[in-house]
């Protein structure tokens, strides 16, 4: 009776649902509370769901499960919770993915870490791209496998067992009372859809936010596009199950506007998000210098504040492996980024470690470019270990989602003749906000190392989807214009605030480096402040900061969000990067400060005219 009530009344949140479940990549931060990211979804989707309100007007008012669909959206929660609910779990232990071996890879790396055994058991086949030797020898993780005609024979089990099923209905699973107590961990797969994960029994429970923990760092939550498919096909309804016509000939439009608008020739890579890509370039680079260097320890150079996902990542993939150490990289706020890779390169050189460095630019929040031809000339230089071998060269791992548009890799460009990556967010300024999908290129130098990268996006089955690849066809023939249009609009935006309130430090690029091709719409600004105290000024700066931002966003609310994005197609969109895009970087790290990113449609001169009014607030 139950169950029939849920698929019901799920019918008619999928006929009413808002249209932004399936469509934005990113949600307003001023409904929404991280630490209570999905629970207080559903807490207030059950008081619904209790009073058979399916109403459009009631669904939108929800407040937002979580801030950006890489971590999960409205549509994952409710598909979670009518899993978990229709096979009497908990609607935490069921946890969806866009990526079919990931949850594997997150149970195995809390158990690496703990020091637990693994086991892996298997109806049928496991999918084409797990490879077992590859998570061993790179990965370091420990398991084994088996395959198994029936679940009579899962024997008992000294550490955790997760059973893997390729299925159709993703959303049933093999679960019944009698074989459960066997099996930690259910795992169904499904090519269209991803997976979806569902843990077993209270002693499994202290998994389940690392597990959520990697999806947020090292992969994407499950589509909203294919979230709608498998709830669909959850409550017998019509899905649109035809594949997307012409999957080869988006993916050949994308790879070659790509290499156009980044001016390279060697094959891009494209994958499920920013940081999926990030991962796969990651652990592609570890695989070559374990398989090139198996006595040498890795470096990895990053600064201390750049984007917490970036810097979190990092430092995971450090845990992981004791040859991986991370490296602070100062390079905001009067470092010289140049100088620093110069010091630490000569540092690794003496080590005689493998070092690669991620660094942005421009830098985030600072909107800082370095001297390009003192970093060109710190990459290429020539260094020796202490017993005057060559020291192994450096890879340059660029973060360019601020400027996608600059050229740093071409023959004959200023990152072409060291080895260097550039990977870009395709949930800003390619798709214009429309999915997550991020690419990478690189320069012939390290051309391949891309065979590595690309061997790892497959094994995470963590590449771009048919739906993403398709938005992104559509999307980023616009970009360069896009691009242009929001330069202009945030050049004039920081002109009218350095008039109307000259007090304020506005962290944004000279009009030199825009003529160099440096024209990112997002720019710093660091509001005047007063007290006795430095407690007392930061304190009174904090509370102006989100004075701005609620002025802003209450005022012009069809524009104005509270939210990370950039790159958007429309609206203006405001945040505090210590508590958003900085949220695991070390407190003395982090940046109270104001970041704004324009689009190239809005409403500038309404902007200015609230932005005048809080000056005049200000006394």
């Amino acid at each position: 009776m139950q169950d029939n009530k849920i698929r019901t009344y799920l019918k008619d949140v999928v006929a009413n649902m808002p249209t932004d479940w399936l469509e934005l990549t990113t949600h307003r931060l001023d409904i929404y509370e991280e630490n209570l990211a999905k629970t207080q979804f559903l807490e207030h989707f059950e008081t619904l769901f209790n009073t058979d309100d399916a109403r459009l007007s009631s669904l939108s008012a929800l407040p937002t499960a979580f801030d950006y669909i890489r971590l999960g959206h409205p549509l994952s929660c409710v598909l979670e919770w009518a899993v978990a609910h229709l096979h009497h779990q908990k609607a935490d232990n069921v946890i969806v993915f866009s990526s079919m071996t990931i949850p594997v890879m997150a149970v195995l790396r809390k158990n690496l870490l703990i020091g637990k055994n693994t086991r892996i058991i298997h109806k049928g086949e496991l999918p084409d791209f797990f490879d077992a030797e590859i998570l061993r020898y790179v990965y370091g993780y420990s398991f084994e496998v088996k395959k198994i005609a029936e679940f009579e024979e899962v024997s008992d089990f000294d550490g955790s067992t997760i059973f893997i099923a390729q299925q159709e209905d993703i959303c049933n699973f093999e679960y019944k009372p009698s074989i459960a107590t066997g099996i930690d961990f259910f795992i169904n797969t499904n090519a269209r859809s991803g997976s979806i994960l569902m843990v077993n029994g209270e002693q499994n429970e202290s998994y389940i936010s690392e597990i959520q923990h990697v999806r947020r760092r090292e992969t994407i939550a499950m589509t909203p596009p294919d979230t709608l498919f498998a709830l669909n096909h959850l409550l017998g309804m019509p899905s649109d199950d035809t594949p997307i016509s012409n999957v080869e000939t988006n993916r050949a439009n994308v790879l070659t506007a790509i290499k156009e608008i980044t001016g390279t020739d060697v094959t891009p890579l494209v994958g499920s998000s920013g940081l999926s890509v990030q991962y796969a370039i990651m652990m592609g680079l570890v695989q070559d210098a374990v398989e090139k260097h198996p006595e040498k320890a890795i470096k990895i150079i990053i600064p201390p504040n750049c984007y917490g996902g970036t810097n979190d990542q990092a430092r995971r993939v450090a845990a992981c492996d004791d040859r991986i150490e991370v490296v602070d990289l100062p390079v905001d706020g009067g470092q010289d980024m140049v100088q620093s890779i110069d010091t630490l390169l000569d540092k690794m050189a003496s080590e005689d470690a493998i070092p690669y460095i991620i660094v942005e630019i421009p830098t985030n929040p600072r909107v800082e470019v370095p001297d390009l031809v003192k970093l060109k000339q710190a990459l290429n230089k020539e260094r020796k270990t202490k017993s005057g071998e060559p020291a192994i060269d450096p890879v340059f791992i660029l973060d360019q989602t601020f400027c996608p548009n600059v050229h740093f890799l071409g023959e004959g460009e200023i990152l072409s003749t060291t080895r260097a990556i550039a990977y870009v967010s395709g949930s800003k300024f390619p798709s214009g906000g429309q999915c997550t999908a991020g690419y990478c290129v690189a320069n012939k130098k390290s051309e391949a190392l891309m065979e590595k990268i690309a061997l790892h996006l497959k094994l995470c089955d963590n590449g771009a989807t048919h739906h993403q690849m398709e938005t992104l066809k559509k999307q980023l023939p616009s970009m360069l214009q896009r691009i242009h249009d929001a330069y202009k609009n945030t050049r004039e935006f920081v002109s009218f605030i350095e008039d109307t309130l000259p007090a304020a430090k506005i962290n944004f690029v000279s009009e030199a480096l825009a003529k160099d091709g440096f024209t990112p719409s997002v720019f710093s600004l660091d509001l005047p402040t007063k007290g006795s105290t430095e407690e007392e000024k930061e304190s009174y700066k904090r509370a102006l900061n989100l004075k701005l931002i609620h002025l802003m966003i209450t005022k012009i609310p069809h524009e104005s969000k509270f939210c990370v994005s950039y790159g958007q197609l429309k609206g203006c969109y405001w945040t505090i990067p210590a508590t958003s895009t900085q949220g695991t970087t070390k407190e003395g790290d982090k940046d109270y400060i104001v970041r704004v990113a324009l689009s190239p449609d809005m409403n500038l001169d309404l902007h200015k005219k609230v932005f005048l009014d809080f000056v005049g607030t200000l006394g």
